[in-house]
């Protein structure tokens, strides 16, 4: 973890807390599964979230929570990322596996086209900023794994299933 990263968590209770959940997951679950959504607007834009304790643009998305469905944890992710509402159903791209150091990770990638954003996402603890950005021109900084399920999606190219 960065000075940076440690320097948010010390400004905020509430990440601070959030960061010893996610630290007590990753001791007790060794395998862990989340989910990323690939929404793309009626333009053909992808939609990406930059997050104030990582560098560069990502899917949006998250870790399960006990109990919690994929289809609802999407819903949740979306919503908690993007004020997104997902009005239909969303297509299964793949499962990936995504190695963390010892710890393996699944990811369940969604194509969401039916949707609508409820209201403007502002910066705040958890995300710096979301932008709808053509496949073709999307911002420096876009993680290699998004930019492969990207490249997957729109030249109908068969999921490699590692992030």
């Amino acid at each position: 973890m960065s000075l940076t990263q440690l320097r948010r968590l010390a400004a905020s209770p509430k990440a601070w807390l959030e960061g010893a959940v996610r630290l007590r997951q990753r001791l007790m679950q060794p395998v862990g599964l989340g989910v990323r959504g690939i929404v793309i607007d009626p333009d053909g834009r992808v939609l990406l979230v930059r997050h104030t304790y990582l560098e560069g643009w990502y899917l949006p998305g998250g870790g399960i929570e006990p109990g919690e469905t994929l289809s609802a944890c999407l819903a949740r992710e979306l919503a908690e990322e993007a004020h997104i509402a997902i009005d239909a159903p969303p297509l299964l791209h793949g499962i990936f596996l995504q190695r963390r150091g010892w710890r393996s990770h699944h990811v369940a990638c969604y194509v969401v086209r039916g949707f609508h954003q409820t209201a403007p996402r502002l910066p705040d603890w958890e995300i710096a900023e979301i932008g709808f950005f053509s496949p073709d021109a999307l911002p420096d900084g876009t993680s290699p794994a998004t930019r492969a399920r990207l490249r997957e999606v729109w030249e109908n190219l068969p999921p490699s299933h590692i992030w």
